[in-house]
């Protein structure tokens, strides 16, 4: 892709391997790490591919967040339309600054070391119970995905807000209809619409009965109007409990897939942090990046870029760059982390992901201390991935012990 075609590509999804990105991706960086791109509106935009650029686009001021400047990176480059990212108060992911700072402030404040540091016995307190109801009754299997990889994450996060889990265990379903690319747009806007019906309820009730929660906190500041904490609450949720409960699926079949380095952590469990930074950057959940819109003209890696043209950075094929990682394309938990991108970059880099990092760390060790025996129930290639979701990971994960 060294020239300009006619009609660029559209953005690639099938993969060779469960594990690897679209090859096509690797090809794109090796050859033109800024290509052009069309989404599925005939706008003709860019994906960025290399960890250079990646990191200049997420950091310069010139690429905008404004969803009014940049197509959608995934429902607009695959789907039928875009989620409806309208200009809700409060949507900060949306938001450039100093309107981001704001919230980020705000949400720093929330999310302090103290507050992290408090959740983890109670992260693992929760991995623990499910360990042991996947053990009651001298259970020998299950799928992991429904035992611990989603309840582990979502119960954290609910205790975080101050949400009642098993009130959000009925919309569960909702959320991740919401995130598939298959969902039609106006199915992704009534996916919106439950989800926000639901927090704003719980936003209500923090305003007359506060507690020891998150929610609780920022509606003390009284700084934030209902709607605004609602769309906090949103984000909040959705981000804090899709990518870490696909990463400990997805996780949990690399290392079953990968039994030397199964056998490394097992022997040495203070590998367990370097293991999930490696993680983070070998699976990178968010399968098809993240957009930005030029608000102004930009030269990129030899491109122009037009004011008004959607740019998407592919984080997987960043995460997989020779140039910042050796031998990319191998799964080794003894790498010296050098700056995955999984998180993200700049001011929208992940406000809570100390709180992923210790839910990891917490859960991978939990999880293969309590079960020694844990391995794969099927052979790996039966195993189902979820491609048709924003998240990647294990749509199904059968285990045994």
């Amino acid at each position: 892709m060294t020239q300009r075609e006619t009609t660029p590509p559209r953005i690639p999804v099938d993969r060779a391997h469960p594990l690897d990105p679209p090859p096509e991706l690797a090809e794109w960086r090796a050859r033109c790490p800024v290509a052009p791109l069309t989404y599925a509106d005939g706008h003709e935009g860019w994906i960025v591919t290399n960890q250079e650029y990646a990191r200049q686009v997420l950091s310069d001021p010139r690429f905008s967040s404004d969803p009014r400047l940049r197509h959608s990176a995934v429902h607009d480059v695959l789907g039928d339309g875009q989620p409806p990212e309208e200009d809700v108060p409060g949507m900060f992911v949306g938001m450039d600054p100093p309107e981001h700072t704001t919230y980020r402030r705000l949400l720093t404040g929330e999310l302090s070391t103290r507050r992290m540091r408090e959740m983890e016995p109670k992260i693992a307190a929760v991995a623990h119970e499910l360990v042991d109801r996947m053990r009651a009754d001298g259970a020998t299997g299950a799928d992991l995905v429904t035992a611990f990889a989603i309840p582990l994450p979502s119960r954290v996060i609910c205790d975080l807000l101050g949400i009642e889990y098993e009130d959000w265990r009925e919309i569960q379903p909702v959320s991740e209809k919401m995130l598939r690319i298959d969902s039609t747009a106006e199915e992704v806007k009534e996916c919106y619409r439950i989800i926000f019906e639901f927090l704003g309820g719980v936003v209500e009730l923090k305003r007359k009965a506060p507690a020891d929660d998150l929610l609780s906190g920022l509606a003390h500041s009284a700084e934030l109007s209902d709607v605004e904490l609602t769309s906090v609450a949103f984000q909040l949720f959705t981000a804090g409990h899709e990518t870490t409960a696909n990463m400990f699926s997805l996780g949990t079949y690399t290392l079953l897939t990968h039994p030397e380095q199964l056998a490394a952590l097992r022997e040495s469990p203070d590998m367990t942090s370097g293991a999930v930074e490696e993680m983070l950057r070998y699976l990178t959940v968010i399968q098809f990046g993240i957009s930005r819109g030029a608000a102004a003209d930009v030269e990129l890696g030899g491109a122009t870029v037009r004011a008004g043209q959607t740019v998407t950075v592919s984080l997987p094929a960043a995460n997989r760059d020779p140039e910042r990682f050796a031998d990319p394309d191998r799964f080794d938990i003894t790498r010296v982390p050098s700056g995955n991108l999984a998180f993200g970059f700049g001011v929208h880099q992940c406000v809570a992901q100390q709180l992923a990092r210790a839910e990891m760390r917490i859960g991978f060790q939990v999880l293969f201390d309590r079960l020694p025996e844990l391995r794969l129930a099927v052979p790996a290639e039966e195993v189902a991935m979820r491609e048709g979701a924003i998240v990647y990971g294990c749509r199904e994960l059968p285990v045994t012990w």
